[in-house]
């Protein structure tokens, strides 16, 4: 795998060199990351990108190349250089576990080392969560809509190569059944699915050419695509062909709602009542709730997947929060006082408050550490000294999801605009940033 150096803005190096030059750049320091809102007026987020995050870290590496392209285009002097030449983060990054909920102000992850070791890791982390958490957070969504019907990612057409990959393994992580995505299969384990396009039919003289080969290959059991010409003839070609032990039929256009009822009762009165409907073309969490009432058996969701459902990131910040004073000791809380864009100075710990009842009340983000008497703890530690310890399977973090949602509030999974489920509480209410 490629290194992920450079996966870096211009100005991160640009404050590490000067801080280099101002004897700043060792300095400890606290670096946070999280959302000053939710996106779209949704009533949850959800936390998905840790383990490539992790991944990421890894191969965060300044190597030859890299080197002489930062010399050559002088975006690094000889002291940047010699630095980046043996980077390796050493600190300490903690941070919420993948497949949790998060609302505005949650501090989703604390990164601990030196100025100049974190300060470099903003548009790595950022570039991550940012899509991962908005992919996560619309797929969430679209799985409490689809109900216990399967969903299908199948939206590699519709981003980038690699946004692709990441994008189906965040659905899977709260809840897709699968994805189109062969990428996301080989590295990420996530169950791959597919049969045919329109263009398999246009290939053929007729449907019956085209069925008859795929189900020659694939058996009865496969999926057949029935709405390149007429949907009613494609069905009876169908289940004369594969008879009634058919898997699937998939339906990609038309009034989606009236062509399930139509194929529904031509199925059964052609004895296939065991074949599925998949429905596809352009479904996000609104379609999908509007056919909650029709005969539907699974959907299959691509472009309004892949860009967060009108959400494509998850406008997430990383933030100096504090750092030591010109004397190198103790941390003290700083923030910024932009108009619209302030930020809370300290390092941060939270715990999701319950009821009495295992309902989540209350985000409740501290300055002390010991909130498990408050409530469930948030933050686990990822990074130790520069190791990586927070590391897991991905089918944790989808189990971790379920209960994460269990949690919420039952107006959180609601599709309407509206507030968060659950208020973020701060104690004490940081807001001045240190003068010193």
């Amino acid at each position: 795998m490629p290194g992920t150096a450079l996966l870096t803005d211009h100005y991160e190096l640009t404050m590490l060199r000067a801080a280099l030059h101002s004897g700043a750049a060792h300095r400890p320091a606290v670096f946070e990351m999280f959302a000053r809102h939710l996106p779209n007026g949704r009533r949850y987020g959800v936390i998905a990108g840790t383990g490539r995050l992790l991944d990421a870290l890894e191969r965060f590496r300044f190597g030859q190349a890299e080197l002489e392209f930062l010399e050559h285009t002088r975006v690094a002097d000889a002291a940047t250089l010699e630095y980046l030449r043996g980077y390796r983060f050493g600190g300490d990054i903690w941070g919420y576990a993948e497949g949790d909920c998060y609302f505005p102000g949650s501090p989703i992850l604390v990164v601990e080392g030196s100025f100049a070791e974190a300060v470099i890791l903003e548009t790595l982390a950022l570039s991550i969560f940012n899509h991962d958490c908005a992919i996560a957070s619309a797929a969430s969504r679209m799985v409490t809509a689809a109900g216990p019907r399967p969903l299908i990612e199948m939206g590699s057409r519709r981003t980038h190569e690699r946004s692709a990959v990441a994008a189906a393994r965040a659905a899977y992580m709260v809840g897709f059944a699968a994805t189109s995505n062969l990428r996301a299969g080989f590295e990420y384990g996530v169950p791959t699915s597919g049969t045919s396009a329109h263009a398999f039919t246009l290939l053929h003289d007729d449907e019956r050419q085209a069925y008859a080969a795929q189900l020659a290959v694939l058996g009865s059991g496969t999926t057949l695509l029935v709405d390149t010409y007429d949907v009613p003839a494609a069905i009876e070609t169908a289940v004369r062909l594969a008879g009634p032990d058919l898997g699937a039929i998939r339906i990609d256009s038309g009034d989606l709602a009236q062509v399930a009822r139509d194929a529904r009762a031509q199925l059964d009165a052609l004895g296939a009542a065991k074949t599925r409907i998949i429905l596809t073309g352009d479904l996000d969490e609104h379609s999908i709730a509007a056919l909650a009432a029709e005969p539907v058996d699974g959907y299959g969701v691509g472009t309004a997947l892949v860009t967060g459902s009108g959400a494509p990131t998850a406008a997430l910040v990383y933030k100096l929060v504090a750092r030591a004073g010109n004397d190198g000791q103790g941390l003290r809380p700083v923030a910024k006082r932009s108009v619209g864009k302030p930020s809370r100075g300290g390092r941060k710990w939270a715990a999701r408050v319950l009821d009495e009842s295992g309902r989540a009340v209350t985000e409740l983000v501290t300055d002390r550490p010991d909130v498990a008497s408050r409530g469930r703890p948030l933050l686990r530690q990822l990074v130790q000294e520069g190791q990586i310890v927070g590391r897991e399977p991905l089918t944790a973090a989808r189990a971790r999801h379920l209960e994460a949602l269990a949690e919420l509030p039952g107006h959180a999974r609601q599709l309407s605009r509206g507030y968060p489920a659950v208020p973020t509480v701060f104690e004490p209410d940081w807001f001045e940033p240190d003068s010193g």
